[in-house]
């Protein structure tokens, strides 16, 4: 069972009982030292892809779930990971248990660009739906988006 940090869509403990059916939710937490940003270009959601950086500044609020290892392998359809849109890394999650080990999955592209404002709006929902603190749902509702046709 590995465990895994979801900050993007994956948060909606929903989509993920969908996508990964065997792997409850843990918890919540944060990674410290990491900024949520977005980069690349995906046709399908009309613009930048959710990632995270290292920046010792910042911090991103995630949800963790245990993970078998057939769910990990559908996860990483889901996310491109065979096909290189997005690479598993190895982090520390801070919770109020105390720090635990996970894996999250970063873009392998460049930072930089806008994601769509249905985009944003599904990270937000998904991170409210998850229980984060409401000033972190506000500044993903209020974070630059693109509308449609731009």
């Amino acid at each position: 069972m590995a465990l895994y940090a979801a900050y993007a869509s994956n948060m909606d403990p929903e989509q993920m009982a969908a996508r990964a059916p065997h792997s409850p939710m843990r918890g919540t937490g944060w990674l410290s030292g990491w900024r949520l940003t977005f980069g690349g270009q995906d046709k399908g959601w009309d613009g930048a892809l959710a990632t995270v950086v290292e920046d010792r500044f910042d911090q991103v609020f995630v949800v963790l779930y245990d993970v078998p290892s057939w769910d990990e392998q559908e996860l990483d359809a889901w996310e491109g990971a065979a096909l290189g849109v997005y690479r598993k890394t190895r982090v520390r999650v801070q919770t109020l248990d105390g720090d635990a080990l996970a894996w999250i999955y970063v873009l392998d592209d460049y930072e930089g660009g806008l994601p769509s404002a249905r985009y944003l709006g599904i990270l937000a929902d998904s991170a409210e739906k998850a229980g984060a603190p409401d000033d972190y749902v506000k500044s993903l509702r209020e974070r630059p988006c693109k509308s449609l046709g731009d």
